[in-house]
C-alpha cells in the first residue's frame, strides 16, 4: 500500500473536513443561501464554508504559507515558502442544479531558485464518491493507493475528449467554435461535465483520453495538471508550449493523441474566422 508524505496526509484531511458539510448543504441544495458575483457564475455559502474550513486547517499545518484561492483571492505568506492554491467547490454550477459532479482540488506550489514556480503536490478529492486523485512530482499520480496511468489509445477515432463550453461572460465562443469544429468530426466522442480538476483528474486515470479548455484560473487546474503530468501525459498550451497557466490555454492527453489534437488545433485557430 502507497504512503502518504505528510504534506499529502495534511491536504487530504483538510478536503475530509470540509467535505461533509459541502455532502449535507448537496442534499439540500435549494435552501442555500446564494448571491451572484458575475454574470452565470455564482458564489454559495457552501464554496465560502469550504474555502474557510480548508483556509483554516491548511494554515494550522503551515502557518507561514501563502494562499491563492477562489473565493479569498490572494493571501500573502513567506516569498521564499510554498503557496497553496485552492478551489473549495470546483463545479459549483453542477453543485447548484444538484448535479452531482464537483471536486475539492488543493495544490501546492513552490517557488524555484530562478524565479518561477512550479506546482509539486496535488490533491482532487470528489466528496460524493469519496475518490482521492493525488500526485507528488517524482512519485506518480494515484487514486487512493491505485496507481494512474492516462489512457494507452493511440487512435482519434477510439478517444473520448473532455472540453469545456463558453458560457455567458466567459470564454471566447468563435474560438471555441472553430477548435469543437475540428476535434468533434474526427474523435469518439466529446464531453462537457463542467469541472476541469475532475476533467484531469479523469485523464490522468485514462477515463477521458485528452481534454482541451481556456479561460481557466489556476485553482481551477493546478491540481488537475501535475496529475495528468505524473501520469504519464502532457499538458500544454494551444501552441503546444509550457506556457499554458500563463495563457490560459490547456491540452492534455498521452503522447501520440496530444500530437494529434493539437495539429488539429492548431490548424484550426490557423484558419480564417
Amino acid at each position: 500500500m502507497v504512503s502518504h508524505s505528510g504534506l499529502l496526509t495534511v491536504m487530504e484531511r483538510a478536503a475530509r473536513k470540509a467535505a461533509p458539510r459541502l455532502r449535507r448543504d448537496f442534499n439540500e441544495v435549494q435552501h442555500l443561501q446564494v448571491s451572484k458575483k458575475g454574470p452565470a457564475d455564482f458564489v454559495s455559502m457552501a464554496d465560502q464554508r469550504a474555502e474557510r474550513t480548508l483556509y483554516d486547517e491548511l494554515l494550522k499545518a503551515r502557518p507561514d504559507w501563502g494562499f491563492l484561492m477562489e473565493e479569498a483571492g490572494e493571501i500573502p505568506g513567506n516569498p521564499d515558502k510554498p503557496r497553496w492554491i485552492i478551489d473549495p467547490l470546483d463545479g459549483t454550477s453542477n453543485f447548484l442544479h444538484g448535479i452531482p459532479h464537483f471536486a475539492i482540488s488543493i495544490a501546492v506550489e513552490e517557488p524555484r531558485p530562478n524565479g518561477s514556480r512550479e506546482i509539486t503536490s496535488a490533491l482532487v478529492y470528489q466528496p460524493l464518491t469519496d475518490e482521492s486523485f493525488w500526485a507528488e512530482k517524482g512519485r506518480g499520480a494515484w487514486l487512493q493507493d491505485q496507481r494512474l496511468r492516462v489512457s494507452s489509445r493511440r487512435h482519434l477515432d477510439e478517444a473520448l475528449i473532455a472540453t469545456g463550453i463558453p458560457y455567458m461572460g466567459h470564454g471566447d465562443f468563435a474560438q471555441w467554435t472553430k477548435i469543437f469544429a475540428a476535434i468533434a468530426p474526427e474523435v469518439a466522442g466529446v464531453r462537457r461535465f463542467g469541472s476541469a480538476s475532475l476533467d484531469l483528474a479523469w485523464v490522468a486515470a485514462g477515463r477521458y483520453d485528452g481534454f482541451w479548455e481556456s479561460d481557466l484560473q489556476p485553482w481551477d487546474v493546478a491540481a488537475g495538471m501535475l496529475l495528468v503530468r505524473e501520469a504519464g501525459g502532457f499538458v500544454t498550451d494551444f501552441r503546444g508550449g509550457d506556457r499554458p497557466m500563463e495563457r490560459k490555454e490547456f491540452l492534455a492527453a498521452n503522447d501520440t493523441l496530444h500530437s494529434k489534437l493539437h495539429k488539429l488545433l492548431a490548424g484550426a485557430l490557423k484558419a480564417p474566422r
